[in-house]
């Protein structure tokens, strides 16, 4: 059933915060505070207009602060990073499982998914939350199963709410109307579509507001709280008795409720939980936690000045990495949107697009969701198992997670238990396995590898129904040339290089 919400109030920055103290920065803010109006001004709908015109005042808000920190060289004081303190990093297996009070708990919460992305990393059209990851079911699939069972489970309503992009609303909302029978609420709601930046003039790429999408882009997922407020659905879930959003990467199959990480919040009163988990050598760039000046905050590699980016990388100095899971309090994003409160360090993200018959150089500012832990009250992070930890971003992922190593339980993928204790293999797929349709012509069947330490392939290599792979197996096929390993195959501590197809016994 929809659910009827009311318009929030936008929330205006008033003139007296453009001021700056660099004229170039004061000529650049000027120039594109006019370019947006000018855009506005292509807008003819009023009620859409007035919500483009929202868009742009929190995107120059952004562009302005870029401007001024670009401008004053506004960085971290290497020195100044401290580790976690023991109460701002807790170990899961020190929390306590209140069975007592999971269906109560279970009442204040709901579940979101970040489904902006698309699936073309994977060579795949749509949103990347519908390829197929184990058993025919999609990521949406799975994530549907898990929250129908445990509405089940403890007879509750834990609604999933997706944030799409512009790239994946429509589609998305053909999709979910399969769900309409299921034991689930599911609602959707997009994060904004800001303007591409020209990278010399520093002026936005689009001409009017119905310009082609590629004059535009989602500007990542720390966009979720001003995206939350403007839907009006944190209003709905606050009406709904909701107090604790639990969000997650869309292609993170790991990224299940937790009973026992939801009781913890609930008890100590934080506003923020973020899942930390073990840094291996796979994850050295992956963003950690840290204390600066005294508060809890996010360091991510790209902060980072180069002459420590090996101290980063560093898995005895910086032990856990960001997982992306977050425990967020509903009220909390709330007050601190309405204040213009949450200033989450801006990325650049530097990119190409063809204009007319040439390629041009852009600039999109984005945000991350992780990097406003430190606006809210009590935020620490837990050190969670690796197995909440299974994200899908390549083709290697893929073939991980459709491996024998898990099986399927109520829509979560379960580690198969002669594995526990030992972290996952490491599979490295060349560029033949790089899209979808290239990994499934030529390994039709998921090899087992329970095994399996390490996996290395490279170029033409098709292999075989019912093979085995344990330790370290690699297989190197020369350009030009091709590789079958047979039906019934087990190969153990090998390398299989050249051009050969291996007989069956």
């Amino acid at each position: 059933m929809a659910t009827s919400v009311s318009t929030p109030k936008r929330h205006t920055k008033t003139q007296s915060t453009y001021a700056f103290d660099n004229t170039a920065t004061n000529v650049a803010a000027s120039q594109m505070r006019n370019a947006l109006n000018n855009l506005a001004d292509t807008v003819h709908d009023p009620e859409v207009k007035r919500r483009f015109e929202n868009e742009m005042d929190n995107f120059f808000t952004l562009f302005r602060r870029y401007l001024t920190e670009k401008a004053s060289g506004n960085t971290l004081e290497w020195e100044k990073i401290r580790s976690p303190s023991a109460d701002e990093v807790v170990a899961y297996s020190k929390l306590d499982d209140d069975k007592a009070h999971a269906s109560a708990n279970l009442s204040k919460l709901a579940v979101l998914k970040l489904n902006g992305g698309l699936g073309t990393s994977m060579g795949c059209v749509g949103p990347k939350s519908v390829i197929e990851v184990r058993d025919g079911n999609t990521f949406l699939d799975l994530s549907v199963r898990q929250i129908e069972h445990l509405n089940r489970t403890f007879d509750a309503d834990v609604p999933l709410l997706l944030m799409n992009s512009f790239n994946t609303d429509a589609d998305t909302a053909k999709i979910i109307k399969k769900y309409q029978g299921h034991r689930i609420r599911v609602k959707t709601f997009n994060q904004s579509r800001f303007p591409r930046i020209y990278k010399d003039s520093l002026l936005p790429v689009p001409e009017s507001y119905d310009d082609s999408l590629d004059s535009w882009y989602p500007p990542g997922h720390g966009d979720l709280f001003e995206a939350l407020v403007q839907s009006g659905e944190l209003d709905a879930l606050l009406a709904q008795g909701r107090e604790i959003l639990f969000v997650s990467n869309g292609d993170n199959l790991g990224a299940t409720v937790d009973n026992k990480i939801l009781s913890h919040m609930i008890e100590t009163g934080a506003e923020y939980i973020m899942e930390l988990t073990d840094k291996t050598r796979a994850d050295v760039k992956g963003g950690t936690l840290i204390n600066y000046q005294g508060e809890v905050r996010l360091l991510e590699i790209a902060q980072v000045p180069k002459e420590h980016v090996e101290e980063f990388k560093s898995i005895k100095k910086f032990k856990y990495f960001n997982t992306n899971n977050l425990w967020i309090n509903l009220r909390a994003i709330k007050n601190l949107v309405e204040a213009n409160a949450i200033e989450a360090e801006i990325i650049p993200n530097q990119k190409s697009i063809s204009k007319g018959n040439s390629e041009i150089n852009v600039l999109q500012l984005e945000t991350a969701v992780g990097a406003a832990i430190r606006h809210f009250k009590g935020a620490h992070g837990v050190v969670v198992p690796r197995s909440r930890f299974l994200p899908v971003k390549t083709c290697s992922d893929l073939l991980l997670v459709k491996s024998d190593l898990f099986f399927l339980e109520h829509g979560a993928l379960k580690l198969d238990p002669t594995r526990d204790g030992f972290s996952n293999p490491l599979i490295k797929l060349g560029s033949h396995f790089k899209k979808v349709s290239g990994f499934q012509a030529r390994i039709p069947h998921m090899p087992g590898i329970l095994e399996l330490d390490h996996l290395t392939i490279t170029g033409n290599v098709h292999i075989g129904k019912g093979v085995q792979l344990k330790g370290t197996v690699i297989i190197v096929c020369n350009d030009g040339d091709k590789i079958d390993i047979p039906n019934g195959s087990i190969l153990e501590n090998v390398v299989v290089t050249g051009n050969l197809t291996l007989l069956e016994h």
